[in-house]
């Protein structure tokens, strides 16, 4: 199982991620991310880590699949902070590689990003 912890939901995700997420973790099941105010203290995030490293170790123990990981972007405090405490108990944590492209127009910048591969932290 993949527990998808960002702020992209399974329902955005193109059709080459949700493929290769499959193919590697089988099951995909969103856990949204956490919000995080700019103004929070240490001691809120490392509480907040606290509290989703026993969600996911709840949701892992739960999966029936043999190769399960936690695929988590989103604040780098919290998510330094999170990877750190979940690989300490052997849980997987993967980030996603896109391409950025851009398009610019008179007044209006596009961007479209694409999934390219997951990558171990």
């Amino acid at each position: 199982m993949l527990i998808n912890l960002t702020n992209h939901p399974l329902s955005i995700w193109d059709k080459k991620q949700i493929k290769t997420a499959n193919k590697l973790y089988g099951k995909i099941q969103d856990l949204p991310f956490p919000a995080i105010s700019p103004d929070a203290d240490e001691k809120r995030v490392y509480a907040l880590t606290i509290e989703y490293a026993k969600n996911v170790k709840k949701i892992i123990s739960q999966s029936t699949d043999t190769n399960n990981a936690v695929h988590i972007m989103g604040e780098l405090t919290f998510t330094f902070n999170l990877v750190q405490l979940l690989k300490t108990e052997n849980i997987q944590c993967i980030a996603s590689t896109s391409k950025r492209n851009v398009v610019q127009t008179e007044n209006k910048k596009q961007t479209e990003f694409n999934f390219v591969k997951f990558r171990d932290y």
